[in-house]
């Protein structure tokens, strides 16, 4: 399936291996019941996906900086549902998210099953677009920290995936070359095409139930990883 021998796998973080919608959602009911914000928690989440990933979309390519996306993530959300709250209480709340979110430790099925069965075999490091302090909370409060070697992430690297520095920074940091390399992660846009137009190898895992396409193998359940390595 891969056309050359691979030594390390690079992997996503968020939407791959940590179940982040599943943990985010926790997070909100958390902080909105503290807060006594009452919104139906399903009618705000329904709202709040899309529009977290489009703000996401737009701190990947610079266009915003992390405390717009914290801030207009939740505004926006509040004013599609018709919820009256007061800029200090999003500011409030986007500062308790990022608290609250890494103490939720849900990871993806099989993750760990898979991570024990790759491990003796290759070497294991993490690309991430999530912010520093968060991304070490969540691998150390889900227990998985000790499978990857080097884990990069978009503030370290000083640019997001999927611009080629990140990709060659951790390639750096792993003293490996792409071509012995393989990225796997749920963004077709910064995990896929990202890590091949750096000359990685590519799998995809669909975690968002986009159609099926040629670019690279790809995957519904991180288990079947261990019928292709």
């Amino acid at each position: 399936m891969f056309k050359n021998h691979i030594t390390d796998i690079f992997f996503d973080l968020d939407h791959t291996l940590w179940d982040f919608e599943r943990n985010s959602a926790l997070t909100f009911e958390k902080i909105l019941d503290q807060n006594e914000i009452h919104v139906n928690l399903d009618s705000f989440l329904k709202v709040y996906v899309p529009i977290n990933l489009d703000y996401w979309k737009l701190y990947r390519e610079d266009r915003i900086t992390k405390a717009e996306l914290r801030y207009q993530r939740l505004k926006k959300t509040f004013d599609a549902i018709g919820a009256q709250i007061s800029d200090g209480h999003i500011d409030l709340l986007a500062q308790e998210y990022i608290q609250h979110l890494s103490t939720f430790t849900h990871l993806f099925p099989d993750t760990v099953e898979v991570l024990e069965y790759l491990s003796p075999k290759y070497n294991l490091h993490i690309i991430t677009n999530g912010f520093q302090e968060i991304q070490e909370k969540k691998l150390k409060g889900a227990n998985i920290d000790r499978y990857f070697e080097h884990v990069i992430n978009s503030e370290d690297a000083g640019v997001k995936k999927p611009h080629p520095q990140i990709f060659h920074l951790a390639l750096d940091r792993a003293k490996v070359s792409a071509e012995n390399s393989l990225m796997v992660g749920d963004s077709l846009e910064a995990d896929i095409q990202g890590a091949i137009a750096v000359g990685f190898q590519t799998l995809h895992f669909n975690a968002h139930n986009e159609a099926n396409h040629k670019i690279c193998p790809m995957i519904n359940n991180l288990s079947e990883i261990k019928g292709i390595l």
